[in-house]
């Protein structure tokens, strides 16, 4: 009788055989498999930059402003790109303030920066935002306040995040007008900027109905600031300064290049309250914003910069993450579709404010609520209720279409 021992064995190698072959054949066509494309999409950071005096040395800016903002949005951007297949890089040059800033833009072009954060002077925006329009190269503006570069100069390649001087005026002027405050004296520096926040702060109070009562121009004499002045020589000067005013309900003081400002609360001969570039202040961020989840991203940014996040920082941090969803819903990286759609009305942004934020397409200035804040908490949010318009009641913030001065070219 012949054993069944020997048949069954040759079975089970025959088997055995085909599963191995099977097994490599799979393993074979899963190596083979080609790797999704990864698209980079680099975003340049331009800044003009040098250590700064202030009058308080708690209002002297960390040395990253702003740059962190964008570092965390560029962190939020690929925590959704690794599902869309997209990696986002931060390139961050600096220059003077008053430097040139086109041999640096032109670097930043050479690296492939097709979209540019750019916290610079009205000036130096100005003097490559035609470069980047006839390079394809997008601008963020995160710095200049400048109502000229979304009227007059503006233009189609340069979306603006930083709100205007007109919309931090108007905010205030808002509030201070809500409270029925309406009679104020005007205390501004002797530099342009200063002066720029002066109209801003006049045309405001046309606009809503305020009563600037009285004016005057502090002179900047080029002391140290800090060490050329004690607390009772300010607490003089200051009171002498506003002894002979009429009679006021708020003092609005425009001081941009921080000379008088931050020395004029609790100073001034007639005991009033202080608005303006000291006192209650009107920004796009402010430290201890907690509505609408801020406290979420209040709490991200001190986990990973280990201090407070800045209104620059959300202007950078805004800039980035408009990048980023523009990127994503156009499914790549080609820069007049990223503008065209974020021009458009599918384009919103969520930025902790209460309401997505969209761009107005008439100067390409962003949306955006308005924080009044003292040093230590947000007071109010404009704009206020009641006040209304026809298309958004945040169009009732700066210059509104009507008024434009803006062709966008």
């Amino acid at each position: 009788m012949t054993s069944a021992v020997p048949g069954t064995l040759a079975a089970f190698l025959c088997f055995f055989s085909l599963t191995v072959n099977v097994s490599d054949a799979t393993g074979q066509e899963t190596v083979a498999k080609p790797e999704k494309k990864i698209t980079e999409i680099k975003i340049g950071y331009l800044r003009a930059y040098e250590p700064q005096l202030t009058l308080s040395m708690l209002d002297l800016p960390p040395r990253d402003e702003g740059v962190a903002g964008a570092e965390v949005a560029i962190g939020d951007n690929n925590t959704t790109g690794k599902f869309t297949n997209q990696k986002f890089s931060l390139d961050v040059t600096e220059v003077k303030p008053d430097g040139d800033a086109v041999q640096a833009f032109e670097g930043m072009i050479a690296k492939g920066d097709r979209y540019v954060v750019a916290d610079l002077s009205a000036k130096q925006l100005l003097s490559i935002a035609d470069i980047a329009r006839d390079k394809g190269v997008l601008i963020f503006n995160v710095g200049a306040t400048d109502d000229s570069l979304r009227e007059e100069d503006c233009r189609i390649n340069v979306f603006h995040i930083a709100p205007t001087r007109s919309m931090l005026a108007d905010a205030l002027a808002q509030y201070l007008m809500v409270k029925k405050w309406p009679n104020w004296v005007l205390l501004y520096g002797s530099h342009e900027q200063d002066h720029l926040y002066a109209d801003a702060l006049r045309r405001a109070a046309t606009r809503f109905g305020g009563q600037i009562v009285a004016e005057k121009e502090f002179k900047d004499t080029g002391t140290a600031r800090r060490t050329d002045t004690g607390a009772t020589q300010i607490q003089q000067q200051i009171s002498v300064f506003t002894q002979d005013l009429p009679e006021h309900d708020v003092v609005l003081v425009a001081d941009e290049s921080e000379v008088f400002g931050t020395y004029v609360p609790y100073r001034t001969w007639t005991p009033r309250l202080v608005a303006g570039t000291a006192g209650l202040v009107a920004s796009s961020w402010h430290p201890a914003s907690e509505q609408w989840g801020g406290i979420q991203m209040q709490s991200r940014f001190l986990k990973t910069t280990s201090r407070r996040m800045l209104s620059k920082d959300m202007s950078a941090w805004t800039a980035v993450r408009a990048v980023g969803e523009a990127t994503t819903r156009t499914k790549g990286d080609d820069a007049k579709k990223i503008s065209d759609y974020i021009r458009s009305d599918d384009f919103s942004v969520a930025a902790f404010k209460g309401q997505k934020l969209t761009f107005r397409k008439w100067n390409l200035q962003l949306r955006q609520p308005i924080l009044l804040g003292d040093t230590k908490s947000v007071v109010s949010t404009s704009p206020q209720e009641g006040y209304l318009h026809q298309v958004s009641e945040l169009d009732t913030l700066g210059v509104d279409q009507p008024e434009t001065k803006c062709a966008l070219k």
